[in-house]
């Protein structure tokens, strides 16, 4: 895109709805345009979908995610459930509980999701990683996402829900089309089907656990008091979804797009390879640079401003974190991939009280898989096409032909 196109660029003829606009385009300097012209934006409406605010800029995102009185999560968290009318789980489900149910539950949830509670999980994680990173090399390659990046993920999270291992690739599956895909012809039915039929799962696992609880979430979640009583049955189901959701797709995504990196910024490889650059800096900017969701959403409780631009309550706005994590107010040279980058003050896990309650765990499983390619392989090269994930939600690739030389 040239400088011409994007002093031409119209705003209002890019359908941010559409995941094709974040398929086939870098949109990077795109959301240049919007942070420098219109950095709260009103998207316009569209027949059978109403218009709704887009706020681009790093330090306006961090002021709507600290004003949770003025901008409130229940009716959802993404352009899907806002704009379909709202969110069945509001109030029920953590990821959308405002005031003091979302307290009291995420207080729950800290127990299980503390980094040091999680701490054994972790060092399972590095193992587990590092052996399939070994034996994906010894094959000579192969498809990174589906033979790395998609067992992590979702074996950490079955592991801490206590789903059996015979589960879980039916449970990966389902997942995946409830919140993306890889096929245009994908439809909202289809994602909503799959959801309905993790719920299902759900709902038997905590029926089993209730009458026989075991060591693992679903246990706890289904044995916690909170003022007094148990949490209902179905509220228990949303919240291991919840977590299936938040735990799973946004770690694999991330991988693949940290690896994806590596491989076409051989410079960055070679910092982290040659011990340069620290992991955990590396770790950060690899979820900076990946940013999975790419947006959040909110609602507006009462009227109120975003950087002197006045919203209406009932207003949707839309907090696009792919815009936030390469703004050029926070980040120098937000654009080029600096695994030693610090300070990292990106906002792929949020900001506020609704902070990422998985955050110890995504960084213990991305830096695993850096940690195993740092000293495990010797070149990390592309071999052949691949393939974005089809969504306006989630950022990275469905296909990721990768070859890994062992050390």
């Amino acid at each position: 895109m040239t400088i011409t196109d994007l002093a031409e660029l119209d705003l209002a003829g890019i359908d941010l709805t559409d995941p094709r606009t974040h398929l086939e385009r870098d949109l990077a300097p795109v959301w240049r345009e919007y942070r420098r012209r219109a950095p709260v934006f009103r998207h316009p409406a569209a027949e059978g979908r109403a218009g709704f605010w887009v706020v681009s800029r790093h330090r306006d995102q961090s002021t709507v995610y600290r004003d949770h009185r003025r901008f409130g999560i229940e009716r959802g968290n993404m352009l899907s459930t806002l704009l379909g009318g709202g969110d069945s789980a509001g109030g029920r489900m953590v990821s959308v509980a405002d005031g003091p149910r979302h307290r009291d539950l995420r207080g729950v949830i800290l127990r299980a999701f503390s980094p040091r509670a999680l701490e054994f999980f972790a060092q399972r994680v590095r193992d587990y990683t590092h052996g399939l990173l070994d034996d994906y090399a010894a094959a000579g390659g192969g498809d990174f996402a589906a033979e790395v990046a998609a067992k992590v993920p979702i074996t950490t999270i079955c592991d801490l829900l206590g789903v059996p291992e015979s589960d879980r690739a039916q449970l990966l599956e389902l997942n995946t089309r409830a919140m993306s895909s890889d096929d245009p012809s994908h439809t909202e039915l289809d994602a909503r089907m799959a959801r309905s039929e993790i719920i299902m799962y759900f709902t038997d696992l905590v029926r089993a656990r209730t009458k026989d609880p075991g060591d693992d979430v679903v246990s706890l979640l289904a044995s916690t008091e909170i003022d007094g009583r148990l949490l209902p049955a179905h509220d228990v189901v949303l919240n291991c979804y919840g977590l299936l959701v938040a735990g799973e797709e946004t770690s694999r995504y991330s991988m693949t797009s940290a690896v994806h990196a590596l491989a076409t910024w051989p410079g960055e490889w070679q910092r982290l390879r040659s011990g340069a650059v620290d992991v955990g800096a590396a770790t950060d900017e690899m979820i900076r640079w990946a940013t999975p969701v790419m947006h959040v959403g909110r609602t507006v409780l009462e009227d109120a401003e975003i950087a002197g631009t006045p919203v209406a309550e009932g207003d949707i706005v839309t907090l696009w974190t792919s815009s936030a994590n390469r703004d050029e107010e926070v980040f120098e040279d937000p654009d080029r991939l600096d695994l030693g980058r610090t300070p990292n003050r990106h906002l792929a896990f949020g900001f506020g009280p609704h902070y990422c309650l998985g955050v110890f765990l995504a960084r213990a499983e991305i830096g695993a898989v850096l940690e195993g390619l740092r000293d495990r392989v010797t070149t990390v090269d592309l071999d052949g096409p691949v393939q974005r994930v089809f969504s306006n939600v989630l950022n990275g690739y469905s296909r990721l032909p990768i070859t890994l030389t062992p050390a």
